[in-house]
């Protein structure tokens, strides 16, 4: 079957890959789409370091077609949308409903792919840019078979990491004020994540302004080019309550820390690299502010799956618009570049 290796240094798109029948609490998935983000850019530029071969892909959706014993929540012929979160689902963070701190779930690539009687390794416990892929069931979310899969792919990662991050970790209210830094992928889901929740003032920041139009359709109320405090003052004299990172560069953090309000949040959404350092002036921070980690939008995915496939056939979460481009997986150079250079909001792979 074709898939997408990284392998030493060397990224490439391979039609002899094998996969091991599905185990016990186990789902193979026939892979029909899988959106392109930056963290598999990541994996591939050494700024997110992974064990290689690996089958890249994270955020994906197809059809189920076969299960293992013990799986009953879904069976052959239905449509899923995964997760990349493998967690165990019986120790102490998974049963106060935090799956994202399940230590089981991070740090624990299985390899269930082979290529020529050598194993790959499986990244972030998804591999989805492969035509088959196996999951844990917990990691196999049933949807409507009426939503688009190329459209329910991006669920499993920008749509939890952006929309949960507004929801669940930052829990943004109604009349609260937000400014996103970054329009990508991300941050356009942290943008409508805010619009949804009832956020008063939204300030999209971006220095390309072609993403102007599609920021304010996702629900910014304005929109800046540059992040200055002097810019967003302007709308925003005091500051923001929540402030969304969504780059991953290290002065944009402290932009984003010194752009809050009395009481308010910065919530850290971009990925630098590992042993990147931010700075901030202490003495700021007394005034009940807050820096916040946030992973993978400190979701619970069978619930906030669900959820969001909801909020799409109900009109108030964007999924189609949020798809700029479709390529077939012989052409990821391409869809790989174009991600790079930020001439989409998000590419999609289809098999």
């Amino acid at each position: 079957m074709r898939g997408v290796v990284f392998d030493d240094g060397r990224t490439e798109v391979v039609d002899d890959l094998e996969i091991r029948d599905p185990g016990p609490g186990e789902v193979l998935v026939e892979v029909a789409a899988a959106g392109l983000c930056h963290s598999d850019l990541s994996v591939i530029d050494g700024t997110i370091p992974f064990p290689s071969p690996v089958v890249l892909g994270h955020e994906g959706a197809g059809v189920v077609a076969a299960v293992g014993a013990g799986v009953g929540h879904v069976a052959p012929g239905d449509h899923v949308a995964l997760s990349t979160l493998a967690n165990c689902g019986t120790c102490a963070q998974c049963d106060r409903g935090r799956p994202t701190m399940c230590r089981k779930a991070i740090g624990m690539p299985g390899r269930p792919f082979s290529r020529r009687g050598r194993r790959l390794y499986q990244f972030a416990s998804n591999s989805a840019f492969a035509e088959r892929t196996l999951v844990k069931a917990v990691q196999a979310v049933k949807i409507p078979a009426e939503l688009p899969l190329t459209s329910a792919a991006l669920i499993g990662c920008g749509v939890l990491t952006g929309v949960g991050a507004v929801l669940n970790r930052a829990k943004v209210d109604r009349g609260d004020t937000v400014v996103v830094i970054g329009a990508g992928g991300i941050g356009l889901n942290v943008i409508q994540g805010a619009r949804i929740a009832g956020a008063l003032t939204i300030v999209a920041v971006d220095a390309n302004p072609a993403k102007e139009a599609v920021a304010r359709r996702f629900g910014a109320t304005h929109f800046l080019t540059s992040a200055s405090a002097d810019a967003v003052r302007e709308i925003l004299p005091h500051g923001a309550d929540h402030a969304f990172e969504c780059v991953g560069r290290t002065e944009l953090i402290r932009t984003a820390i010194d752009l809050l309000d009395r009481h308010g949040q910065a919530v850290l959404l971009g990925v630098p690299a590992a042993t990147a350092e931010a700075s901030f002036l202490v003495s700021s921070m007394y005034l009940d502010k807050s820096i916040l980690g946030c992973r993978y939008g400190s979701s619970r995915p069978q619930r906030d799956i669900a959820l969001y496939a909801e909020l799409y056939r109900e009109g108030r979460l964007l999924l189609d618009e949020l798809v700029t481009e479709t390529y077939p997986v012989e052409d990821f150079a391409k869809a790989a570049d174009d991600a790079h250079h930020g001439r989409v909001a998000r590419g999609v792979l289809v098999f």
